[in-house]
């Protein structure tokens, strides 16, 4: 295994997962907000999860998404 070529995959694969995750999320919230759905002060729970299935994993990562 070459350990440069690992590093910057899984780099390149959690850069592409932040940024698309973000503007999904702001996408989300901007059309609840216009909906009437939030008033824009929640604190939303949010999970992710992660999967692997060439190596069997699979985490979930729990947090709250703050709105003020």
């Amino acid at each position: 295994m070459n350990e440069d070529t690992f590093n910057i995959s899984i780099r390149k694969f959690l850069k592409m997962v932040g940024v698309s995750s973000q503007r999904e999320i702001e996408h989300s919230v901007a059309a609840a907000l216009q909906a009437g759905r939030l008033s824009g002060n929640e604190s939303l729970p949010a999970r992710m999860t992660l999967e692997i299935d060439g190596v069997q994993l699979r985490v979930a990562f729990d947090g709250t998404i703050e709105l003020e």
